[in-house]
């Protein structure tokens, strides 16, 4: 069963429009536009998180990352760029090839980088997080579900603005402008920009001399432009983000398990006789230069208007994103270190039509089309992994790949049916067509330009299409004006694609055969079956109660592998036929009294491996494990939400606010294909406190806050083998922020 979480703060401005449906006081509600329409998060028989802007300024949710602190079985860890699991639904691939399994978008734009979405949430309107498979309404690569950041739109005749600092310990210092400018009745502009920057959570061992800070160091603007149409309106938006800083966020493998190596047997967990310090301690002899100059900018255009019987809506944009990156990469488990060089160009664009039926009748439709593309030119190389001298054949061994480039269009239409004013049907269904292609190299060189005689390249070309059809039928009941109950079927889907290598039957000039069932792997689909129930008992308890199925089939995993020829490392996506995925989830927000709010979500989670025999060759014979059963990454059986906040009205001096946040998790997996190993991340909790003075007039306040009190440092992701890898969670964190309004 899946949750749906109300936020605790509400959209004052969407929320008017709908403010007969809002309690007079008590947990207000949220606007949504889940299922591409404006309705409110208790009306929206869908799973989903909807965090206002203000609770994330609230709650200290500065990034993507710590979205996971208020929404249930959401996990978003760094990794290559991003990578997010919801209900133990991820993808491993961040590669300019892959595709993520959960969509994150910008203002409903597809952000397809996973390296471009950690930027800091800054003038924020919400955060909607869509659980489950949105095939329907979003489209491809949508299997786990949706992250939806939704900026703030300029406001019409409304002059103002804020200004928030914070600034913590790691050298953290983070700072936002905003200002809001009416230019007619009809035109307003917004402004907003950011400055985020701390030091490495990594500490430096004996022998590393490579520079670790500032870890980010980043700096965005976006400007928007809002058009009153009369019966409708337009949104210009325009974003640029430099992301700058150290790029070293691995440590060996060896700092939290022992015996990593052998293959089939489960490394044991060392963390818990370790300090957090000792932990994220990078010991290992490295004196590279290391760091990333990233940037990335886009526009886009929202623009909607009333034609009478329908209303039009088109959503369009273009992105850019240069990649630069120095970086080391550990090897030996920590012994040596060689150093990497990554450059890149990506860009892509997409763009959505829609038309949906107004008016009181029983039928509510929408129908559409989308296409997307987009294309990449990248160079990563390792320097001195076959060969430690320069300019000598197998100093630089890397994947100039150029163009990599991904095409899809798609179709798509859903309908809701009232059969009485309490009873809905809802059916939809999505036609998603995809190519896929990519053409470049495996290196071994003496150089980067790679031209010496003995001097070698691999072809990396290789070219699918794909095609799905996904649908979704539903029901939705109003037992009473305070309680829904909804169930639902759907489906999602994400396409398929290719490993390293060509086949000679596709390419005569092919000199890196592979079959084409090692070449290729399938799409992956998912079916979710899902029930709920949403109700509010007075104006002061909601309760949500949802429960799901899923079957899913041809996962795709990923590990790192040894590259042939050459004898390096590179990453093999293969399908892992079939998981079942099962769960309940509950939330309740409780306002106790006008002064003391309890927040509680609790999930229980059982997602396992079905039809899955990972297999590694030993002395030229296969060795072939069943993972029948076995736990999907990132996926604990239980975790617990539990937060309170009590206000304290000082009067005419204002008021104190104070608020405690914990979050409890029992152990979860991660998998080790290379070694065909499960490795543990025990059960913990991490606790967040801060405690908010509010003037009067709210208009400026002053914030001390605490995170991860206990200082559990957690695996977030791992590489596993011989030459073992392991990324950690934040540690405990702590500063002060301030703000005010005008």
């Amino acid at each position: 069963m899946a949750l749906i979480a109300t936020p605790a703060l509400a959209q004052n401005a969407q929320a008017n429009a709908q403010a007969d449906d809002q309690p007079a006081s008590g947990i207000a509600d949220i606007v949504v536009t889940a299922n591409r329409t404006e309705s409110l998060a208790s009306k929206t028989p869908i799973a989903l998180t909807a965090v206002s802007g203000e609770a994330l300024v609230s709650q200290g949710i500065t990034n993507p990352t710590a979205l996971a602190e208020t929404v249930p079985n959401l996990s978003i860890d760094r990794a290559n760029g991003l990578q997010i699991t919801i209900r133990g639904v991820t993808s491993t691939d961040g590669t300019e090839k892959g595709d993520p399994s959960a969509a994150f978008m910008l203002d409903g734009v597809y952000i397809a980088r996973p390296q471009v979405q950690e930027v800091s949430f800054f003038d924020i309107g919400r955060v909607e997080v869509l659980r489950g498979p949105q095939g329907t309404l979003y489209g491809r690569n949508t299997t786990a579900g949706v992250v939806n950041v939704l900026s703030a739109k300029p406001k019409l005749g409304e002059f103002g603005g804020s200004l928030d600092l914070t600034y913590g310990n790691y050298d953290t210092l983070q700072a936002t402008g905003v200002l809001n400018v009416p230019v007619s009745e009809t035109i307003a502009l917004r402004a907003a920009v950011n400055y985020d920057r701390r030091d490495s959570y990594l500490r430096a061992g004996t022998g590393f001399t490579t520079k670790l800070s500032p870890f980010k160091d980043n700096l965005s603007f976006r400007g928007s432009a809002l058009f009153d149409l009369g019966g409708g309106e337009l949104v210009i938006r325009g974003d640029y983000s430099n992301i700058d800083g150290q790029n070293i966020n691995s440590l060996p493998l060896t700092n939290v398990y022992s015996n990593v190596t052998t293959n089939f047997v489960n490394p044991t967990y060392i963390g818990g006789d370790k300090s957090s310090g000792a932990l994220r301690t990078l010991n290992v002899p490295s004196n590279f230069d290391a760091a990333r100059n990233n940037n990335t900018w886009g526009v886009m255009a929202d623009f909607s208007y009333d034609l009478g019987p329908v209303s039009v809506n088109y959503l369009g944009s273009y992105r850019e994103f240069e990649r630069h990156e120095d970086g080391i990469n550990i090897r030996s488990l920590g012994a040596r270190a060689i150093a990497t060089r990554f450059d890149g160009g990506y860009w892509q664009q997409s763009h959505e039509l829609r038309f949906s039926t107004n008016g009181d009748g029983p039928l509510k439709a929408q129908v559409g089309g989308y296409y997307f593309q987009e294309k990449s030119g990248i160079g990563f190389y390792l320097l001195g992994l076959l060969s430690p001298t320069p300019n000598t054949t197998g100093y630089v061994f890397g994947f100039p790949q150029d163009p990599t480039k991904a095409k899809s269009y798609a179709g798509f239409a859903q309908a809701t049916y009232s059969a009485t004013d309490a009873l809905r049907f809802t059916a939809g269904i999505r036609y998603s067509h995809d190519d896929k292609s990519r053409v470049g190299n495996t290196v071994t060189c003496s150089t980067v330009a790679c031209n010496l005689p003995t001097d070698t390249k691999s072809n990396n070309n290789a070219a699918r299409s794909f095609s799905k059809t996904t649908w979704r039928v539903g029901l939705d009941f109003d037992a009473s004006d305070t309680t829904l109950l909804y169930a639902t079927v759907s489906t999602g889907y994400k396409a398929g694609g290719f490993n390293d290598g060509c086949n000679t039957a596709e390419n005569a000039s092919c000199n890196q055969n592979r079959t084409l069932g090692a070449l290729y792997y399938e799409p992956e689909t998912l079916t979710s079956y899902e029930a709920g129930i949403k109700t509010r008992i007075g104006d002061s308890v909601r309760l949500n109660l949802s429960g799901f199925h899923y079957d899913y089939k041809n996962l795709q995993v990923s590990q790192v592998a040894t590259c042939t020829p050459g004898g390096g490392q590179c990453q093999v996506t293969t399908n892992a036929a079939t998981a079942k995925v099962d769960g309940i989830e509950m939330e309740a927000n409780i306002q106790a009294s006008e002064n003391d709010r309890f927040d509680m979500a609790v999930a229980w989670l059982d997602a396992r491996y079905g039809t899955f025999a990972p297999s590694l060759i030993v002395s030229g014979a296969t060795v072939v494990q069943n993972w029948e059963g076995y736990a999907l990454d990132r996926s604990p059986r239980w975790t617990v939400n539990l937060g309170y906040t009590r206000t304290f009205d000082l009067g005419s001096v204002g008021s104190l606010q104070a608020q405690v946040r914990t979050r409890i998790s029992t152990a979860y997996k991660l998998a080790g294909l290379a070694n065909v190993q499960q490795l543990t991340q025990p059960g913990f909790s991490k606790t967040d406190a801060n405690l908010t003075y509010n003037e009067p007039n709210e208009k400026w306040y002053v914030q001390a806050f605490v995170k991860n009190l206990e200082n559990n440092v957690t695996v977030s992701s791992i590489a596993p083998g011989a030459n073992g890898t392991v990324q950690l969670a934040d540690p405990l964190t702590y500063g002060m922020r301030a703000g005010f309004k005008f």
